[in-house]
């Protein structure tokens, strides 16, 4: 799996603000001080958020960033999308095979594709506010347990 600094610093940010903002604006020095991140980094990142929505800013003293939403209704998912970001296993783009072996879908492109889809499915079910409240993130997203869906190999069909 990829994802660059610029997701992780993201939905890092977007923690920060979830959880000092109290309802007023936190600053983007602030956040690069708690989190060790570069301010300049920062602006780029809050650019794009606030672009995508996710975020409000205010100028002047006293000014900077907070939510645009409930912390509830951010998912992980658009946190990490605002960032340009695209978590997937394969080589390809998107599902097309452009990347794949020799032009040609490679043996296992399937299975890492449906694991991109599952990741994104799974960060589209967690909120910042799971994540900000430390709650048990696999039973927050309500995704089906995979030894549900295992297939014993070993098990003859019946009759």
């Amino acid at each position: 799996m990829k994802m660059s600094t610029k997701g992780r610093y993201a939905v890092m940010a977007m923690i920060d603000i979830a959880t000092h903002s109290h309802g007023s604006p936190v600053s983007l020095a602030d956040i690069a001080d708690r989190q060790d991140i570069s301010q300049e980094y920062l602006e780029q990142i809050f650019a794009k958020l606030r672009k995508a929505g996710l975020v409000d800013s205010s100028r002047g003293p006293g000014g900077g960033y907070r939510l645009a939403s409930e912390a509830r209704d951010i998912p992980m998912a658009d946190i990490i999308l605002a960032a340009d970001e695209e978590l997937k296993v394969t080589r390809c783009d998107g599902d097309a095979v452009d990347g794949c072996v020799k032009g040609e879908r490679c043996n296992a492109h399937d299975l890492w594709s449906s694991l991109s889809r599952q990741m994104m499915y799974f960060l589209g079910s967690i909120s910042l506010e799971d994540v900000v409240e430390n709650r048990n993130l696999a039973l927050a997203a309500t995704i089906k347990p995979a030894k549900d869906r295992h297939v014993n190999p070993n098990a003859r069909p019946e009759a």
